[in-house]
């Protein structure tokens, strides 16, 4: 493993401490940071996340860790959102009225719409489901095309193809998965995924 450091990033929201695990088991050095103007220093970002979407964008705001991040994103040097931290990276979101997000992806939060499921599903989708690829990435080097994660969540990201590396099927196809250049964001939680997502931190640290 690569000498880089990656900063995870503390806004009261999601389990930093099983994030910081998973990449120390893969031998990455990280650090959690809550102190914006230290975020540049860092070689990577990982931004995590559990909760409401609009409480997450309150909580970065507070102390100016939106911006840092936005700053981040835009030096060139790789970015993950993981699960909520996926979906900040959007436009915007409609979890409980709606909310403005990071706008790193070009793209909208929703829930999931049951009048679309053939047969009932439950929500929050929760559990082991398949992600396919949908293009060449990096943060899925040598791994399937189709590959199990572990998902919990309600809501979803709609956004143009063009940003889609993943999909996933529950009732309906939802992405699963997106890369906007360096900024990358995947649904599910790749720290309780055992080796497929040990794997893609992996991939994420030797970008």
């Amino acid at each position: 493993m690569n000498n880089q450091l990656i900063a995870i990033i503390d806004y009261n929201m999601g389990n930093l401490a099983s994030v910081r695990n998973a990449l120390a088991k893969i031998g990455a050095s990280s650090q959690v940071v809550s102190d914006p103007e230290k975020v540049g220093r860092f070689d990577k970002v990982l931004l995590p996340g559990v909760g409401a979407f609009g409480d997450a964008m309150e909580h970065l705001r507070q102390n100016g860790m939106d911006e840092a991040v936005k700053a981040f994103a835009k030096s060139g040097k790789p970015m993950l959102g993981i699960c909520l931290g996926m979906q900040l990276l959007f436009s915007k979101s409609l979890e409980f009225g709606e909310h403005e997000g990071l706008g790193l992806i070009a793209g909208e939060v929703v829930p999931f719409d049951s009048g679309l499921f053939e047969t009932p599903h439950k929500i929050p989708h929760m559990g082991w489901n398949e992600l396919f690829v949908q293009k060449e990435t990096p943060l899925f080097a040598g791994l399937e095309r189709g590959f199990y994660l572990y998902f919990v969540h309600s809501y979803h990201a709609v956004t143009a193809d063009r940003y889609v590396i993943g999909r996933t099927w529950y009732g309906y196809e939802f992405v699963s998965a997106v890369q906007n250049g360096n900024v990358f964001g995947i649904q599910p939680h790749p720290e309780k995924s055992h080796d497929n997502g040990l794997k893609i931190l992996k991939n994420f640290v030797e970008i």
